[in-house]
C-alpha cells in the first residue's frame, strides 16, 4: 500500500500559501484493508476513508468513466491496480494533479509545476469537459488566483466554450451552482469569476439576470465606466476588498440587477430600478435555492442603496423610514452589512476607488440617536395604547432632527 498527499496541500506549498486541508491517494489497497487498519469509511460514491487519528480523508485511487449527464453520471472504478498517474489524470487542472511522496518528492506527470510558474490554469485531459462543476471551478479558481497573475490556458477556454454550447452546464443542479458561487465570493477577485462564465457563455445560462447588464448604459455623471455591468464588477472587487462576508458581496452582485430590465426610452436614466430589482433578486435566489438570510440583505441592499447615498440631503422623516427600512433598531448587523454593501457600491465606480464613504458615518451617528430614544417612557406618556407608535415615531424624527442639526 502506498499513500501520497495529493492537490492543494501540494499546490499551495508551492506557490507558497499557508497550508490547506490535506487530502492523500491510496494506491495498492482494498476497502477492506483500509477497514482493518482502523479507518472508518465516508464515501457514498466511492471509497473515501477518515484516518483513525488524524481524521484527514485518505480516498482510494480511483479512474472513472462517463455514464449520463451532470456531476453525478460517473461509474468509478476503485481497485488495487488503479496508479497513481491514472488517478491523478481524472483530476481537473494540472496545478491540481500533484502529489509528494512520504519522503517529500514532487510526483508530477502532467506538468502542474510548471504551469504553476508560469501561473497559468490548464484542464489535465479532456476528461475534464465530463464534469460540469469543472467549469464553475476552474472560474472560482481564477477569482481565488487572480492577484498572483493566475490566467486560464486558451485551449481551457475553448473547452468551457464547448461545454456551454453541447449543453452540459445545463446539466448543473441548483446546490452545486450556489456552493460554487458562494466560493467565488469570498476569493480576493469575485470579478473575474464572473468575467470568465461571461467569456464562454456560461454566465447567460446560469445568471442570466447578471449577465444582461452588460452593455446597459447609466450617466457618465455618476458612473464615468457607463456600462451597468462593469460597474457591478468593480463594486464586487470593492466588496472583497472591504469585507470576506459572502452575503455581503452577493448583495453587491444583485443590487442593480433592476437596470437590466430599465425601459430603452427613459436610458441612461434608471428610475425606479430599485423596485424593478426586487423580483429579480426573488427569482434568482429561488432558482438556486440561496438562503434566506442572502435574500433578505440582498432585497434590502438593492431597495435602499440610493437613498443611502443621498443622506445628507434627507429629511428626518425619510431618514428614519431609511432606518426602519433596513431594521437597524432590530438588527444592527445586517445594517453594518448593508452599509459595507452600500461602500462597495459607491466606491465600485471608475475613479472612486480611493474615495471616502462618509455617509456610513452618519448613518451610524442618526441611528445611536435615533435609538437612543426611550420607547418606555414615550410609551408610558401616551394618551392611548394606540397612540405608542406614532408618539416613538415622532419622537425618534425629533432626535433625528437634532442630530441632523449637529452632523
Amino acid at each position: 500500500m502506498e499513500v501520497y498527499l495529493v492537490g492543494g496541500a501540494v499546490r499551495d506549498r508551492l506557490l507558497g500559501l499557508p497550508p490547506t486541508d490535506r487530502d492523500f491517494v491510496v494506491v495498492g489497497a482494498t476497502p477492506e484493508e483500509m477497514l482493518a487498519r482502523g479507518f472508518r469509511r465516508v464515501g457514498r460514491d466511492f471509497p473515501v476513508f477518515l484516518h483513525p487519528r488524524t481524521r484527514e480523508e485518505y480516498a482510494l485511487a480511483r479512474t472513472e468513466r462517463k455514464t449520463g449527464p451532470g456531476y453525478r453520471g460517473f461509474a468509478f472504478h476503485a481497485q488495487p491496480d488503479v496508479t497513481l498517474a491514472e488517478d491523478l489524470r481524472r483530476r481537473d487542472l494540472t496545478i491540481n494533479a500533484l502529489a509528494e511522496d512520504f519522503q517529500g518528492n514532487l510526483i508530477d506527470y502532467y506538468g502542474g509545476r510548471s504551469d504553476l510558474e508560469g501561473r497559468v490554469l490548464r484542464h489535465v485531459s479532456t476528461a475534464f469537459a465530463e464534469d460540469p462543476v469543472r467549469l464553475l471551478r476552474v472560474a472560482r479558481y481564477a477569482a481565488r488566483y487572480a492577484e498572483l497573475g493566475f490566467t486560464v490556458a486558451d485551449e481551457t477556454m475553448a473547452l468551457l466554450r464547448s461545454m456551454v454550447s453541447d449543453g452540459e452546464v445545463d446539466a448543473l443542479v441548483p446546490e452545486r451552482v450556489w456552493q460554487e458561487l458562494v466560493g467565488a465570493l469570498t476569493t480576493p477577485r469575485p470579478a473575474r469569476f464572473f468575467e470568465v462564465l461571461r467569456e464562454v457563455g456560461a454566465l447567460a445560462r446560469l445568471l442570466p439576470e447578471v449577465d444582461r447588464l452588460f452593455g446597459v448604459p447609466q450617466r457618465a455623471q455618476w458612473h464615468p465606466e457607463i456600462d451597468v455591468g462593469i460597474h457591478t464588477l468593480l463594486a464586487l472587487d470593492m466588496a472583497a476588498r472591504l469585507t470576506s462576508d459572502p452575503e455581503t458581496v452577493f448583495a453587491v452582485l444583485t443590487h442593480d440587477l433592476g437596470k437590466g430590465t430599465t425601459p430603452p426610452d427613459i436610458l441612461p436614466s434608471h428610475r425606479g430600478h430599485e423596485q424593478r430589482g426586487l423580483p429579480l433578486i426573488g427569482d434568482l435566489c429561488d432558482r438556486l435555492k440561496a438562503p434566506r438570510r442572502f435574500r433578505e440583505l440582498a432585497r434590502v441592499v438593492a431597495r435602499y442603496h440610493g437613498l443611502a447615498r443621498t443622506v445628507a440631503e434627507l429629511r428626518p422623516k425619510t431618514v428614519l423610514d431609511l432606518l426602519q427600512g433596513l431594521d437597524a433598531f432590530r438588527r444592527p448587523d445586517r445594517f453594518e452589512q448593508a452599509l459595507l454593501a452600500f461602500e462597495a457600491d459607491y466606491r465600485g465606480r471608475a475613479g472612486y476607488q480611493g474615495r471616502a464613504y462618509p455617509q456610513a458615518g452618519r448613518l451610524r451617528r442618526l441611528l445611536a440617536a435615533a435609538g437612543a430614544v426611550d420607547v418606555r417612557a414615550v410609551a408610558a406618556a401616551a394618551p392611548a395604547p394606540a397612540k405608542i407608535p406614532e408618539r416613538i415615531r415622532d419622537a425618534r424624527i425629533g432626535a433625528l432632527r437634532e442630530a441632523m442639526c449637529d452632523c
